[in-house]
Order: C-alpha cells, then sequence, then structure tokens
C-alpha cells in the first residue's frame, strides 16, 4: 500500500491545547538506514505506542520500532478531548444483535477494566497525564433527548448493567456534577477519567525509550507489504508488521475506502477565576457531554480550563487530509456558542486555542483490531473518536496476537472483525455530509418541539445503532 501525499503541519506549535501545553516537546530522529526488526508499527499514536508497550513486557528482548511521519501522538492522540472512557463505537444493542449478549458484556467489562489499565500504566510509568476518574456526565436538555437518556438506562438494565455502572440522574442530581443550563436529568457512568491527551502519548513513547523501542520521527512510511516497511529514509524488514494509522489510514492506496478521516474540531478558553469554575461545577475531574444527536464533549482541565469539542465540520471529498481543515472559524463559532449556551458565565470568557483534527470511521461505524498470522500484518482502528482507552485494548490485543499468547483479549467479539469499505466518490461525499446535516437538523427539530426526531431515527442503523 502507498501512501498518498499528505500536506505537513508547519510546526507543532497551535497543533492543539494539548501541545502547546506540553511541559517539553522532544522529537525523535528520523530513519536512516534500512533495518531488521522483529517487529514494525507505523503511525505512533495510542495503538502503537500501546502495542510497542506490551510487546515488550511480553517479550522484552523483543526488537520493536515504530515508524511515524510527524511526531508522537500527532493525529488524534495528541487532539482528542481526552476522554478515557469505556464508551464503543457500536451500540450495545448492535453488538448483541452481531454477537450475543454474552459477547457484548465480555467486551463492555473488558473496556471498564481498560479505563483503570490506562490510569495504572501511567502511574507505574510516572506519566503524568492528569488522569482523574470522575465519570462520565451526559446531559439531557430537552424532553426527546430525556426520552433517550431513559431509554438508554432501560437497555442498559436489559443487559444486565447495574446501576453502579450506569444510572440515570435526575435535574438536581446532574445540577451537583455539571450546572448548564436547562438541564433535565442526565446519565451517569463512573467509567471515564479525564486525561491531557498529548502528556499521555509524549509520556507514552519516553516509556518506550526506555524501554529501548526506537521511535522513528519524521520517517513516512510509503509502502506496507508482508514482512517490510517501505521509508524515503529505508527499507525496514520485520517479522510483523503493525498499521495503526486510524484515521490516516485513508491516505493508503488500496485502504482509502477502509476508513474515511472525518474532521472534529476543538476550542480551549483561558484559565478561569475560581469564582466562575465554581459556578460549572466539574470538581472531580467529570467529563461531559448531551444527549443531542451531533456530538459534543468536553473537560475541566487540569489547570482550569474548559476544552470542549463537537461534531460539524464536513467530510472532505476522497478523504483529503489538509491542515487548513484544522481551522474552521464557522464551526469554531458554533461550537463557542454551544460552550457558553450550556455555561453563560463563560460569555465573556477568552478562547486562547482553536483546532481540529481527524478521526477514523469504518462504514459500519465498528471498530477493529486483529493480525493475520499467514502474511504478518496486523492493524486497528476505526474508533470514530473513542479510541483514549480502546487503543489501549487494541494495543494489548496485537501483543498478544502477534506473541501467539492466550488472552482473554483476544476471544473479544471485535478481534478480526471486517467492515465493508466505503462507497466511491462522489456518493462517499454525497452521503456523509447529508447525514451530517441531517443530524443537527434533527437536533434542532428536537430542540423546538422536545420530540424525537423521525429522521435521526431512521438515520442511526448507518451511524452504529
Amino acid at each position: 500500500m502507498a501512501q498518498a501525499s499528505i500536506e505537513p503541519a508547519e510546526s507543532y506549535r497551535g497543533l492543539s491545547y494539548w501541545f502547546d501545553s506540553l511541559p517539553e516537546s522532544v522529537q525523535g530522529r528520523p530513519l536512516s538506514r534500512d533495518i531488521e526488526v522483529d517487529v514494525a508499527i507505523v503511525g505512533a499514536g495510542y495503538t502503537g505506542l500501546w502495542t510497542a508497550y506490551y510487546l515488550t513486557k511480553a517479550d522484552p528482548s523483543a526488537k520493536v520500532v515504530v515508524l511515524e511521519r510527524d511526531t508522537s501522538g500527532f493525529g488524534a492522540s495528541g487532539r482528542n478531548g481526552g476522554w478515557c472512557s469505556a464508551m464503543f463505537a457500536t451500540s450495545s444493542a448492535k453488538l448483541v444483535r452481531i454477537y450475543g449478549r454474552e459477547a457484548e458484556q465480555r467486551l463492555r467489562k473488558e473496556l471498564e477494566r481498560t479505563v483503570d489499565e490506562v490510569g495504572a500504566v501511567s502511574a507505574e510509568e510516572g506519566i503524568e497525564c492528569h488522569f482523574r476518574k470522575g465519570g462520565q456526565v451526559m446531559l439531557a436538555r430537552n424532553a426527546a433527548q430525556l426520552q433517550r437518556a431513559r431509554e438508554e438506562v432501560e437497555q442498559a438494565r436489559s443487559l444486565g448493567v447495574g446501576d453502579d455502572d450506569l444510572r440515570l440522574l435526575s435535574a438536581g442530581e446532574a445540577g451537583e456534577l455539571v450546572r448548564a443550563t436547562r438541564v433535565l436529568g442526565a446519565v451517569y457512568t463512573p467509567h471515564c477519567a479525564s486525561v491531557h491527551p498529548a502528556r499521555l502519548a509524549s509520556g507514552l513513547a519516553a516509556s518506550l525509550e526506555r524501554r529501548g523501542v526506537t521511535i522513528f520521527e519524521k520517517t513516512a512510511a510509503l509502502e506496507i507489504r508482508p514482512g517490510r516497511v517501505v521509508t524515503a529514509q529505508g527499507l525496514v524488514r520485520a517479522q510483523a508488521v503493525v498499521r495503526a494509522t486510524e484515521g490516516y489510514s485513508a491516505q493508503f492506496r488500496g485502504a482509502h475506502r477502509d476508513v474515511i478521516p472525518f474532521y472534529s474540531l476543538m476550542i480551549a478558553t483561558e484559565p478561569l477565576d475560581p469564582t466562575v469554575l465554581d459556578e460549572i461545577g466539574l470538581r472531580n475531574g467529570e467529563t461531559f457531554a448531551d444527549m443531542r444527536h451531533l456530538v459534543i464533549y468536553g473537560q475541566r482541565t487540569f489547570e482550569g480550563r474548559i476544552a470542549f469539542g463537537g461534531r460539524g465540520a464536513p467530510y472532505h471529498y476522497a478523504s483529503r487530509i489538509r491542515p487548513g481543515y484544522d481551522n474552521d472559524s464557522r464551526i469554531h463559532s458554533q461550537v463557542h456558542k454551544t460552550l457558553v449556551d450550556l455555561f453563560p458565565a463563560l460569555s465573556g470568557t477568552r478562547v486562547t486555542h482553536r483546532w481540529g483534527g481527524p478521526l477514523g470511521i469504518a462504514r459500519d461505524w465498528h471498530p477493529s483490531v486483529g493480525f493475520d498470522r499467514a502474511t504478518g500484518l496486523g492493524w486497528a482502528g476505526g474508533y470514530v473518536g473513542d479510541g483514549v482507552a480502546v487503543a489501549n485494548l487494541a494495543g494489548r490485543t496485537l501483543a498478544a496476537l502477534i506473541t501467539g499468547t492466550d488472552d482473554d483479549c483476544t476471544r473479544l467479539c471485535w478481534v478480526g472483525h471486517r467492515s465493508r469499505r466505503w462507497e466511491s466518490e462522489p456518493l462517499r461525499w454525497v452521503g456523509v455530509n447529508c447525514a451530517l446535516r441531517a443530524m443537527a437538523s434533527a437536533d434542532r427539530a428536537e430542540e423546538r418541539s422536545g420530540r424525537a426526531s423521525r429522521l435521526a431515527s431512521a438515520l442511526s442503523p448507518l451511524i452504529g445503532g
């Protein structure tokens, strides 16, 4: 698979608030010659870094290298909302339909454990990523959203999910955690932590270097084949090759219809006055969103800012990825407007950072991980923005698959899943952007009427429902 050209960012400064607030920025050296190793991993985001980490834990003598076109955490791993959650892009109901109730339960429980695994490894490795397990609050701010909140909890109960893992909050209970406007209730789960995502990525990279893993940065993979990765600086021969490039996978010829790069945009406020923070809540590191169709997400950062993001940016024709797409004044204005609607106390607060980046979406909105022992090729991705914890599970799974270890992770239902391919252009561009507009329209209609949108219900099967 040969990589199509991607316009490089001129500087990592301004790539995200998270990158700008790193205590230091250390860039690795590029590959300079042909090498031979046991495992070559393409992509130094969470998936690639976690895979290397667990490989070296399983076999400290293994020769593992990571090849990165830019710098560690450059993609979604260094730009996301910092939710380390047990969320999985495919709904529980759909997983039950495909695999059965027991398989869905095993995956759900493993994802819940994964949140704690990220925190435990961060503590063990001295990674100061501001891990705070305050849970996740999904607000219901109109009658239609409250109906969905109730239905979500009812469905969870039918699948055996107890009150300790997911519960419906009253308006008063929700307000104790998040003091947003027009709150009618909320769904709360404790299985989520807020993190500083770029600190997590850079800390993992530093840990790998201590373990003897070499991360070759500024080293673009031009071609991935069984037993080899071709770069402009040299050939890497390996017994196993892992593609861990998430949304950027679409830039490899032959894989441009496997996932689409879909942009999500974020803003960060200036550090807030303690009185303003008191008006907002989020004292214990809770992450927050609401039950609208067009996703929003936020957290109160360790230094007292609000980092907040949302969908709404268009899908770009032919899966193009360009630095200019990271900033869209119209979408950033909408994100800011939504934040102020949630918390009017922020109306006069300065926004210091605006950024964005692509995440990966498979055609059936189903993440996957796998390793083909016959070819020695491994992969993971399609996280739809929920990859902070899922990538850790993917790394553990890939390490077990590659080393042939008998592990519960390798028997989970998402292992070996293959999504059908996206449509060719221009159908892909038309379909994705029409669905995006439909979701925005559904949210507006529900806000006006308080009734659940029939249009959104009809589109739900197409977006992971």
